[in-house]
């Protein structure tokens, strides 16, 4: 199940948060961002989601400024109750 959201996040390389972003829907096994600079389909990523942390990441998609991305290890129904609450 995705959930419409509006969080800001920053997504980075090896645990150094590089570059802010918005996350725009979560669900327990990924999430669609809007970036403000080039991510690339299947790279890996850490995603730094507020109240949560940092959560690895697989683009599976990504065009323009758009991203869709697909958590290595699902979310916790608790961690997607704070990011949807």
């Amino acid at each position: 199940m995705r959930a419409p959201v509006s969080l800001d996040a920053k997504i980075g390389r090896g645990g150094l948060d590089r570059a802010l972003c918005k996350v725009t829907d979560v669900s327990l096994h990924g999430a669609r961002i809007q970036t403000y600079s080039e991510v690339r389909a299947n790279s890996m990523i850490w995603l730094a989601l507020p109240r949560i942390g940092h959560v690895a990441a697989r683009v599976v998609w990504s065009n323009d400024f758009e991203a869709g991305l697909e958590f290595v290890t699902p979310l916790t129904s608790e961690a997607f109750e704070i990011l949807t609450a």
